[in-house]
């Protein structure tokens, strides 16, 4: 199912942005994430991995996480969550644990995309929580900064 562009689709959307451009500058895979409870974002996240040399730091997991605090509670129901990434196995499985209700992504990663991609965990129909999945929100433009930092990494290993 692809998403409804509305106005408060693209708000959120437009904050994971605004995070996978804090993670751009800071030298990290431009990924960003927002958790929004009753039409307030609750919880953000960036992509920290090489900050904190920490391979679960991903963005998504790092959104779920400040959620459940201020929540004071890991069922994060009647939450959604929009990444400008397809998420990885790792953090399909954090938002199912988590039971976020719905989960809109921006760009397909056809390497790692557990939402059809490379493997669809959303599909599964092996858990008690179903996650609603909406993909392609912003699509050409979560793409674009991906598709930008890694140029930019490979430019930098032709240089040394």
């Amino acid at each position: 199912m692809t998403a409804d562009p509305g106005d408060e689709h693209i708000k959120y959307m437009e904050c994971a942005y605004r995070e996978a451009q804090k993670a751009f500058a800071k030298g990290e895979t431009p990924v960003g994430a927002v958790i929004v409870k009753d039409g307030k974002v609750i919880a953000r996240g960036g992509n920290e991995r090489e900050a904190k040399n920490d391979p679960l730091a991903h963005a998504e997991l790092t959104a779920i996480k400040k959620a459940s605090r201020k929540l004071a509670s890991w069922r994060l129901s009647g939450c959604d969550i929009y990444v400008t990434l397809e998420p990885c196995p790792m953090c399909a499985g954090a938002i199912i644990q988590s039971r976020i209700g719905n989960l809109y992504y921006g760009a397909a990663d056809p390497k790692a995309g557990a939402c059809g991609s490379a493997v669809d965990l959303f599909a599964a129909d092996l858990f008690n929580h179903r996650v609603q999945v909406h993909p392609g929100l912003f699509e050409d433009k979560c793409s674009s900064i991906l598709k930008k930092f890694f140029a930019m990494l490979r430019a930098k290993e032709i240089m040394k």
